[in-house]
Parts: C-alpha cells; sequence; structure tokens
C-alpha cells in the first residue's frame, strides 16, 4: 500500500491521471471503455509523467444515474489487474461503493477516490480501515443527479467546505483511520457554480490548515469553458491556468486528463519554487 506522503515527499506534487471505464463521463466518455484501451492509455500517463491513476467505472459528472456495484467491478476489475501486472504506479478507485472499494483493494489498489466523503456508504470506512488503503474525501453538495440545480451556501462557499472537512476528518479520525492516509478534496463542480469554483480555487490555500494533503480537480470542466470557450485547446488552457494557481497556493495532487501537458508546466513551476524556497532557507 503506498505511502502517499512519502511520495509527496520525493515528488513533491503529485498527478493523478484520469482513467474512466465508462461510456457516458463528461470529457472521454466510451473513448476508454474497452479495457484494452482503458490500458494502453493508463500506459500512456504513467509514461507521460502521472504518479497516481484514478480508475473510475461510474460517471460522476452532473446528471448522471448511480452505476450498480457489480457493473463497476466488472468495469474496473480486468483493467486494473492488467495494470498492476505492467506497472506498480499508485492506483486510486473512483467510487462510492464499499463492495467495488474491497474488490479493487483486493486486487492491488492503493487509494479510493470517495465523491461522497464517505457518506453514501456506511461500510467504506470500515473498508478503508481493513485495507490501511488511502482516502480522498471529497465535498459534494448533494449528489450527481441533482448537485447541479441550483446550488447555494449561506456562509460561503470555502467556510461550509472548511467545516465539512473538519467534520469529517474527526469523523474518520474516531473510526481509527489514520490521519497519513487522508487526503482532501473541495469538490471543484460538484455542487458548485461557476463563481463558487473560482472561490475555491482563489482560496486553497485555505484549506492546507488540515494538514492534509490538497488534491485539486478541475481538469476541463464545465466553468472552464464558461470562461474561456468549448475547444479543446480552451479547456486546456484553463486548465493549466488553476493547476499553476492552486500548485503555486499550496495545492499537492491534481486529477486531471492531460497527464503529459500538465508534468510539463508542473516541472517549471517547481523549479521557480524551488528557488523561492532556497532564498527564504537562506
Amino acid at each position: 500500500m503506498y505511502d502517499i506522503a512519502g511520495l509527496l515527499k520525493r515528488n513533491n506534487k503529485l498527478i493523478m491521471g484520469i482513467l474512466n471505464v465508462t461510456p457516458d463521463s463528461f470529457y472521454d466518455g466510451g473513448k476508454y471503455f474497452d479495457a484494452n484501451s482503458a490500458v494502453d492509455h493508463s500506459i500512456e500517463m504513467i509514461n507521460s509523467g502521472a504518479d497516481i491513476i484514478d480508475i473510475g467505472g461510474e460517471s460522476t459528472r452532473p446528471g448522471s444515474e448511480p452505476v450498480p456495484a457489480q457493473e463497476q467491478i466488472n468495469r474496473i476489475i480486468p483493467v486494473l489487474k492488467k495494470i498492476r501486472e505492467l506497472s506498480d504506479v499508485c492506483i486510486s478507485i473512483d467510487t462510492t461503493s464499499s463492495k467495488v472499494a474491497e474488490s479493487a483493494l483486493n486486487e492491488g489498489a492503493d487509494i479510493i477516490n470517495d465523491v461522497s466523503g464517505l457518506r453514501f456508504d456506511a461500510r467504506m470506512p470500515e473498508v478503508v480501515l481493513k485495507y490501511n488503503s488511502g482516502i480522498v474525501i471529497m465535498h459534494m453538495l448533494g449528489e450527481p443527479a441533482t448537485m447541479q440545480v441550483n446550488p447555494y451556501y449561506e456562509r460561503g462557499v470555502v467556510e461550509e467546505i472548511s467545516d465539512f472537512f473538519q467534520e469529517r476528518l474527526t469523523f474518520c479520525k474516531r473510526f481509527g483511520i489514520p490521519h497519513d492516509r487522508m487526503i482532501i478534496d473541495p469538490g471543484i463542480g460538484f455542487g458548485k457554480t461557476t463563481e463558487h469554483n473560482l472561490d475555491i480555487i482563489s482560496n486553497c490555500a485555505d484549506f492546507k490548515k488540515f494538514n492534509s494533503p490538497l488534491l485539486i480537480g478541475t481538469s476541463n470542466k464545465r466553468f472552464i469553458s464558461a470562461i474561456m470557450g468549448d475547444s479543446m485547446e480552451d479547456r486546456l488552457f484553463g486548465t493549466v491556468a488553476t493547476v499553476a494557481y492552486a500548485m503555486l497556493n499550496g495545492a499537492d495532487i491534481f486529477r486531471v486528463h492531460n497527464v503529459g501537458q500538465i508534468k510539463k508546466i508542473m516541472v517549471m513551476l517547481n523549479e521557480i519554487m524551488k528557488r523561492n524556497k532556497e532564498d527564504d532557507d537562506s
């Protein structure tokens, strides 16, 4: 099982490559639904610089409907097993189902990426604890089918997400999950307007107070199109801008589709940030 803190210490910042083994994901739905295509793409992402491969068998795009656990397992496990044969890369499983999580952890997965923040399935904390897996605790307002129907935050999106993280991290600690296995994700696009998403990104340094790795997932999302335009190039430029800003303000893990391009941006930013650290230490 991967030590996320150790990975971050070695690499400073991490890229999580998105592998959607689904027919209906918002960006690349169906493109990697075939297991062979999915495995080939995962190896391509690893070779391009991905530190983590995040495999999902259920779309969580706005308006999506749940996929039965067994169907997710049928989609994910053959791909996971083949990747594990070919690489020792850190593997994350994007699911809210404890049944899917346990099946994947039994086959060598390292992290569970739960967009519900361990709220949808009461057995999920038990599974995470049993396998000592990493856990991504993500904030989502509502559920995928309804989350984008007039999302509203009475006290402000950053404050309410902070309260959510505090409650969830405390819950995990009481359950016995070690703090160093937890990753937090404010859930860009999950029950948020464009303004909410921009507020989260511009204030992402606020979430560092929880002393957990901070994951940011802006890649090619709808709010970028609302600002930049809807072409592939527009979305990529918008993604690069959000990743760069978040990286400079304390984010640690970046969940993206365009691994190669983002890796190049991160290499450059790392060199700049390294000089700043050297100046601070002198």
